[in-house]
């Protein structure tokens, strides 16, 4: 059976099923995604500004924010570095155990951030396995700082090199080849050949990954010990408001990662018409390469 134009009919190409398709996922957008968005800031505001205000510059609010941002500092780069290397090696070297690295990368898809918390206490606590060590040593690492990097570490892990490894391998290793071949060191290479071909995708998973550290929960939950004022994150401080029944302060702190939501989307967006989250064609990238080399 063909249609007007003399072509198969597609599943939905009938007005009605079309409209009824659009017409419902914006529905469920609307009812799922915008509401609670809308909700929050309508809450936040619900006693005016001057509550809304003193909520956000509470200090243990601020403690709250300066710790998820010290949080992101450190964790976002350091798992910027790791995906670039994994990527890297995966793309460009053979080595036997290649396609075991590829499943250990995507183990934090997998475990649900509070079995991961659960097991860094069996490993870095008191009675785990690096436990008496750190004790003796003087070093803390659970109910502090350290714990909730990485923590936020763990479940954030696999963004920037997921970004990376499909790009990458789409692109080859011709390039980087050629320009070792033209006596050009590995950093130089990297700088000059690799890096202008992946930016876009880089900043793209970089973006992702900073999104899931501020928002991240159930991991840090553990790891961090809810100490008020001293090692709680924003999303945990969020829950002790409303547990504490202070609706408008719990709601106070949701619009700040309300906000960073919506400019992470904005980012998200922009880099996608970059050509960021997919693969470019492998010509293209190549031929872009070839001129940079140039």
């Amino acid at each position: 059976m063909q249609n007007a134009n003399g072509r198969a009919p597609r599943v939905g190409d009938t007005p009605l099923v079309r409209r009824s398709l659009i017409g419902g996922v914006l529905l469920i957008g609307a009812l799922f995604i915008l509401a609670p968005l809308v909700v929050i800031g309508i809450e936040a505001f619900s006693k005016g500004a001057d509550v809304y205000w003193a909520a956000v510059s509470h200090p243990d609010t601020r403690s709250a924010i300066l710790m998820t941002v010290l949080t992101a500092l450190i964790a976002v780069p350091l798992n910027t570095v790791f995906g670039i290397c994994a990527a890297w090696a995966i793309t460009k070297f053979d080595f036997p155990l290649r396609r075991l690295l590829i499943v250990v990368i995507e183990i934090p898809f997998s475990i649900s951030p509070i079995v991961a918390g659960v097991s860094y206490l069996f490993v870095y606590g008191l009675q785990g396995l690096f436990g008496p060590l750190l004790q003796d040593a003087g070093i803390k690492v659970l109910f502090a700082l350290p714990g909730i990097v990485l923590a936020s570490m763990f479940v954030t892990a696999p963004f920037v090199a997921r970004e990376l490894i499909p790009l990458m391998q789409a692109q080859g290793r011709d390039l980087e080849e050629a320009a070792t071949s033209l006596g050009a060191s590995g950093l130089r290479t990297f700088l000059k050949v690799t890096l202008p071909n992946i930016k876009w995708a880089l900043l793209y998973g970089v973006v992702l990954c900073n999104a899931r550290v501020v928002g991240e929960f159930g991991a840090v939950s553990v790891v961090s010990g809810n100490i008020r004022g001293q090692t709680n994150t924003l999303p945990l401080h969020i829950e002790l408001l409303y547990h504490d029944y202070q609706t408008a302060g719990a709601f106070a702190a949701a619009s700040i990662l309300a906000v960073i939501a919506i400019f992470t989307i904005i980012a998200k967006v922009l880099l996608e018409r970059r050509g960021a989250g997919r693969k470019r064609r492998p010509v293209a990238a190549a031929e872009t390469a070839g001129e940079q080399t140039a």
